[in-house]
């Protein structure tokens, strides 16, 4: 166990009671000694016996680990000498998951430059909020996709396979090195968190938390003795759980990575029989489905699927062991700003801990800590869980006020998800203190949808808030005060709304009040519209 040198350390929970301190009784793993290595570097030096990166499900393409690299190699070179893509300029990507995305990743960090990326679903206007913030000088991006970068003077690099290849001698050039020495405390991607201020906030990575990540990951599949695999990537790859757990996180082990363009079950599991995959990474919404399908009997050959993005409730996980017997649940907890990293399930044994999303990974301390009082808990008390680890963001970018909340000085990180730890060490999530919706494994901001509803001529005022759903998780909710004489409508507020936003994020039910509950320092009263429309809705 790790620290197990240290004095009132409980080898069961991994509980210190010297400092409240939460051990990860996994072993501790070793980071590379070099401060100068860069992601892209240390991932090519890994040794392993694997011939297949990756897999495009749709077309059947695959790509070898020799030509990712020759490809990586290439466009990194020419970025460099056609694009002057250095240290420290930031690079867009804008796309659906295909094999492109784990070659621009690399090739962008294996120059200094960071990587940014976004949504395939964000509008055009949600777009632009985010190139406003962190000022790429390049976008990736496919011609379908191409309208959403419509008025931003941008070079753009289309991922289309045609214009792709023709890029000067792309699998020739040997990568150049950087124009300027780099360092693992340098940032390498630049990923957005909702926050609910309603503004998404970029979270810097550095190399040394990508590589702590993937070092972990690295270490989870210890059990199976390092196996090569196959795995069913169906997460979008612009979020930490795609782009760090699967477009480069298990390169190191020579795993194969099939991935799927977008979500469709019949797909995911034609594609798991087609290749013979073992494992699938998915989020609850998929596992709901799932159950609920009576097309769905039999998972031929999978052994194992991972879920993560949102809590998975027991009752579904009950259900799900009731009619797949066969195959293991591996639930995980991680955030943007800890790299995806937190706790993860990594056994047969330890999924059958039914509710919990695993054990502290290596290398993590945690807390439990009494929102209000501050007062740091032992085992089995609720709190706000505080993560520290090598993972851990260097903070928010152009953001150091909400970097001064989120992070304090010693690198303890707020997660703001109310947690407990039992007395063998496994993390439950209970609920979440800040105010963001899940849906699936998307986060919608409140204040976001908020602002665009007081732009409405005939709303007075407004407020959002999350509504339990079985499928989804939780879907937007809104409450509207129309101004008077207004004959505007739910399906109008709707509408106006659809509009503005990603579909994620649009309102799926509006109740019309004649005031929003308020605390008297004017904030939403959030509990008390979810107690009146859950009670509504049971009536």
């Amino acid at each position: 166990m790790a620290h197990q040198n240290m004095l009132n350390i409980d080898p069961r929970s991994g509980f210190c009671s010297t400092n409240s301190i939460f051990y990860s009784k996994k072993d501790p793993i070793s980071l590379p000694s070099n401060p100068n290595i860069d992601i892209t570097t240390f991932i090519s030096s890994q040794p392993h016996f694997g011939t297949t990166a990756f897999i495009d499900a749709s077309t059947g393409r695959s790509l070898s680990y020799s030509d990712l690299w020759r490809s990586v190699n290439g466009l990194s070179s020419f970025l460099s000498s056609v694009h002057g893509i250095s240290k420290g300029n930031v690079v867009l990507i804008l796309s659906p998951n295909s094999l492109y995305v784990p070659i621009v990743s690399l090739a962008v960090m294996s120059l200094g430059a960071v990587l940014t990326a976004t949504n395939p679903l964000n509008t055009a206007r949600e777009i632009s909020v985010q190139i406003a913030d962190c000022s790429p000088v390049l976008a990736f991006t496919t011609r379908s996709l191409h309208a959403k970068l419509a008025g931003h003077e941008l070079p753009i690099v289309f991922l289309e396979e045609s214009t792709f290849e023709e890029m000067p001698d792309t699998n020739s050039h040997q990568r150049s090195p950087p124009r300027e020495p780099m360092s693992q405390d340098d940032t390498a991607m630049l990923l957005y968190s909702s926050g609910t201020t309603g503004k998404n906030k970029g979270v810097i990575s550095t190399h040394r938390n990508l590589i702590a990540t993937i070092r972990i990951l690295h270490a989870r599949y210890q059990p199976d003795g390092f196996q090569l695999k196959t795995l069913i990537c169906t997460v979008p790859m612009f979020h930490i759980y795609g782009m760090v757990g699967y477009a480069i996180g298990v390169l190191t082990t020579g795993s194969t990575v099939v991935i799927s363009p977008r979500f469709n079950m019949e797909e995911m599991l034609r594609a798991a029989a087609d290749y013979g995959a073992t494992d699938i990474a998915t989020v609850p919404p998929v596992l709901v489905s799932m159950v609920g399908s009576e097309k769905v009997l039999s998972l031929g050959r999978l052994k194992k699927m991972t879920c993560a993005g949102a809590p998975l409730g027991r009752e579904i996980v009950e259900l799900f062991r009731e009619k797949f017997p066969e195959v293991d649940i591996l639930q995980a907890y991680g955030l943007t700003e800890a790299t995806g990293m937190g706790s993860s399930i990594i056994t047969a044994e330890e999924s059958r801990r039914y509710g919990s999303v695993g054990l502290l990974v290596p290398n993590t301390e945690a807390r439990i800590v009494d929102p209000v009082s501050g007062e740091f808990l032992p085992v089995n008390r609720k709190g706000e869980l505080w993560l520290r680890g090598p993972y851990v963001m260097k903070g928010y970018f152009k953001n150091p006020e909400a970097t001064e909340l989120t992070l304090d000085k010693e690198g303890w990180l707020r997660t703001g998800d109310l947690c407990y730890i039992d007395e063998n060490g496994y993390l439950f999530v209970v609920d979440r203190i800040k105010e963001l919706i899940k849906y699936k494994a998307y986060q919608v901001a409140p204040a976001e949808l908020e602002a665009l509803l007081l732009k409405h001529p005939e709303i007075v005022d407004a407020a959002v808030i999350p509504f339990p759903d079985k499928k989804v998780g939780q879907y937007p909710m809104g409450y509207v005060v129309r101004s008077k004489d207004s004959k505007l409508s739910e399906s109008m507020v709707i509408e106006f709304i659809r509009n503005q936003v990603a579909p994620y994020k649009k309102l799926r039910r509006v109740d019309f009040v004649s005031a929003i509950p308020k605390s008297s320092t004017g904030k939403i009263l959030r509990k008390d519209l979810i107690q009146h429309a859950t009670s509504i809705s049971s009536l």
